[in-house]
């Protein structure tokens, strides 16, 4: 019972640490372009988040089940720890260099690594591909779920950033840039909205995917079976072969408001790479990237895929910037910021099985 409480604070304490590293990401724009102060661009973000958390649990029952193999390895808590911790050291490392890397992947990257180790490096307990007939956006793995949409996301995210720019700067080449500038900085607080509930429809699921995870696996093993009446909440119905596991509703209330909570932190070491390093912004340039870039994650949420918001609006962000001219995008900053998505996964991986592997050898997991 112990472990399980366990698994739930970690789990929070992922998510309150999301809250300030990939919520940062949402608000970068808003407060660079001055449209909002920092306190203000907070708030809105937190109230978004939360908003947007409520919004459909695709991605976590793609979490829960979709890329771990259940079947194949028994995913303790001990193993869910491993893998939140994993995850956890990686968003404070990136947090602390200011390089907006990915939560989402950083949590799957610890997953698999855990998974791994406990399965005694039994590969097939990854869940690789899992096509479906229908459409290639319905099959389930690392492949469908991750791989695929880590390199096509950003892809999206920097074409609808650059074609939006180049549409507004061919209709509005006439306009006067003080009226401009006005319109687009009310505009932009609704993008920036939008942009807050969709990170909210995604990464706040997450947290949800893992925490139903273990009590899931609690509730198989047996540990459940003596619960007292008042705990009876924590016990998970154990769904019909094929069906993908129930996200009770007092988990996403927690998950919501822990989410809110840790945006409400800041995290202005990312901002002032998203908002001032990367590219100058004004508020019509803020505007497209954000629009565009909520428009990707609320397309991936209803899939049910994991998507970075980290790598979405960066991308965006680097389309409006090459609209007005190739070189006014900072391609050094680029460079740090695109090593560190490729070494997310490998490295939280690579701690997630570590971690595990530790644990074994103390006798704490079996």
């Amino acid at each position: 019972m112990t472990l399980i409480v366990t698994v739930i604070v970690v789990a929070l304490a992922f998510e309150y640490i999301n809250g300030f590293h990939d919520t940062a990401n949402s608000i970068a724009t808003v407060v660079s372009t001055k449209v909002l102060t920092p306190r203000q661009a907070v708030v809105l973000a937190a109230c978004t988040n939360m908003f947007g958390a409520f919004l459909g649990t695709a991605v976590a029952q793609t979490i829960t089940s979709g890329l771990v193999d259940a079947d194949a390895v028994s995913i303790t808590s001990g193993i869910i720890i491993c893998a939140l911790l994993g995850a956890i050291v990686w968003n404070l490392m990136t947090w602390w260099w200011g390089l907006p890397s990915s939560s989402s992947h950083a949590l799957i990257g610890g997953l698999c690594g855990a998974a791994l180790a406990a399965a005694h490096n039994r590969w097939n307990v990854i869940i690789w591909s899992q096509p479906s007939a229908e459409h290639w956006y319905l099959g389930k793995g690392l492949w469908w779920k991750v791989i695929v949409p880590m390199f096509l996301s950003p892809v999206l995210g920097f074409v609808c950033g650059l074609g939006l720019m180049a549409l507004l700067y061919v209709t509005l080449r006439h306009g006067r840039p003080s009226k401009i500038n006005a319109f687009f900085g009310v505009a932009q607080m609704f993008s920036a909205g939008a942009m807050g509930v969709m990170h909210g429809t995604n990464d706040a699921q997450k947290t949800m995917g893992i925490i139903a995870l273990g009590l899931f696996s609690a509730t198989k093993a047996g540990t459940f079976d003596h619960l007292p009446a008042w705990l009876e909440f924590l016990r998970s119905p154990l769904p019909p072969p094929g069906k993908a596991l129930g996200i009770a509703p007092w988990i996403k209330v927690v998950c919501a408001l822990v989410m809110a909570s840790g945006t409400a932190v800041g995290g202005w070491r990312i901002i002032k790479t998203l908002g001032h390093k990367l590219v100058k912004l004004h508020p019509i340039n803020g505007f497209a990237a954000e629009a565009s870039s909520a428009s990707v994650i609320g397309l991936a949420s209803l899939l049910g895929i994991p998507v970075s918001t980290t790598q979405n609006i960066s991308a965006a962000i680097m389309g409006v910037g090459c609209a007005r001219r190739f070189n006014a995008i900072k391609w050094t900053v680029v460079e740090r910021m695109v090593w560190a998505w490729i070494l997310t996964i490998p490295a939280t991986g690579t701690m997630g099985y570590a971690l595990v592997r530790l644990s074994q050898t103390f006798g704490w997991i079996q």
